[in-house]
């Protein structure tokens, strides 16, 4: 048996791991995910220890296909590795190294090898995807890349994720209103609703500022979910920074939200902070900063309530073997009563109960247009 350990962790703890675990053959860090074959390979003959933690100035472990699982109806597909940001609390370019796109044109031929794959979704990955073409210095930013992509035969919907609020322009906000193919759904990290938070967390915009690009995507996409992630507990947090996160909440009425109590991460700049929020208080934010929104995604969900809505049909639900689960264009989960034919269509259905995390839905007449 040959065993290994991979990933932000192996890249963080290198030999270490060795050290710890003596079972291990080899350690591999996020630059080196395409030595795979060659580090199996290495033990089988050598039987010694390997760790294998450089960092690289091409995108070899990214640029590699790997075909999706029978069934399949959405991928992910990652367009960048790294991240310039240094936000204070984030461990991230220190283990995946400074910001690199990858060339459109791999990205391209990748998305339509995928729809002969039967792919009909694509995710965009990235740690910052707002930024993308900074690095490659042929003038194709973001927008222009989701642009090339709507153009793929086979390909019914594009998403992406994670983006930064202070690279999100009003080009990339226009596609939302002008391309078919992108969903209208955007995960925006906020992070905070304090302006002196934000400044320490050193995330480069205002909560004006972020505000402002949130009214702009509902001007040109009424139908825009938009969904983020919030850190309560930052050092130096007081109770009138928490408060106004949950001022700035009720303003917006995000969709959904990832929340997290602030955990420390060595080596960046929010360990050196003083005013460390004690536990009990930390959880005590995060729980009522959740339950008040649960309210807004319980009212969010019950707004779409009786309104018809396209799903692409991705398999059987979680719940009933009877049932077929998939998402609207906005995120949301729907389970319908349908057979598994249905399965990568594209299907109409109307809403007829809301829940917190999912709707239930009912199938519209198949010849009246509802399943293409």
């Amino acid at each position: 048996m040959i065993i290994g350990v991979g990933g932000c962790l192996a890249q963080h703890l290198g030999t270490k791991f060795h050290k710890k675990f003596g079972h291990l053959d080899f350690v591999f860090g996020t630059h080196n995910i395409h030595r795979l074959p060659q580090l199996v390979e290495s033990i089988k003959e050598n039987r010694e220890k390997i760790t294998e933690i450089d960092f690289y100035k091409s995108l070899n472990s990214i640029n590699i296909f790997a075909p999706p699982r029978t069934g399949a109806v959405s991928a992910f597909v990652t367009i960048m590795q790294g991240c310039n940001n240094f936000c204070a609390y984030c461990v991230v370019p220190y283990l995946r190294g400074p910001e690199m796109s990858r060339a459109s044109d791999d990205i391209l031929e990748e998305i339509i090898k995928l729809a002969d794959h039967g792919i009909k979704e694509v995710i965009l990955l990235g740690q910052n995807v707002n930024s993308y073409g900074k690095t490659l210095g042929d003038g194709l930013n973001f927008a222009a890349l989701i642009k090339r992509i709507g153009k793929i035969s086979g390909i019914e919907r594009i998403r992406f994720t994670t983006s930064h609020p202070r690279d999100l322009s009003d080009e990339l906000i226009r596609c939302f209103a002008e391309e078919e193919k992108l969903c209208d759904h955007i995960h925006l990290p906020v992070q905070s609703g304090s302006n002196r938070i934000l400044t320490l967390m050193n995330r480069g915009y205002t909560v004006e500022e972020y505000m402002r690009k949130i009214d702009h995507l509902r001007k040109l996409s009424p139908r825009i979910s938009i969904t983020s992630d919030i850190i309560v507990g930052f050092p130096g947090e007081t109770q009138n920074d928490y408060q106004e996160t949950i001022d700035m909440m009720e303003k917006i009425r995000f969709d959904s939200t990832f929340s997290f109590k602030y955990s420390e991460r060595k080596g960046t700049g929010a360990q050196k902070l003083e005013g460390k929020i004690e536990e009990c208080e930390g959880l005590r934010r995060l729980n009522q900063l959740q339950m008040l929104q649960d309210q807004h995604t319980l009212g969010k969900n019950i707004a779409l309530e009786n309104t018809k809505q396209e799903i692409l049909v991705e398999g059987r639900s979680k719940n009933s073997e009877s049932d077929l689960m998939g998402r609207t264009g906005s995120w949301k989960i729907v389970n319908f009563e349908g057979e598994l034919e249905l399965i990568g269509k594209m299907v109409n259905v109307k809403i007829s109960k809301a829940y917190l995390h999912s709707l239930r839905g009912k199938m519209i007449n198949k010849e009246v247009g509802g399943v293409h």
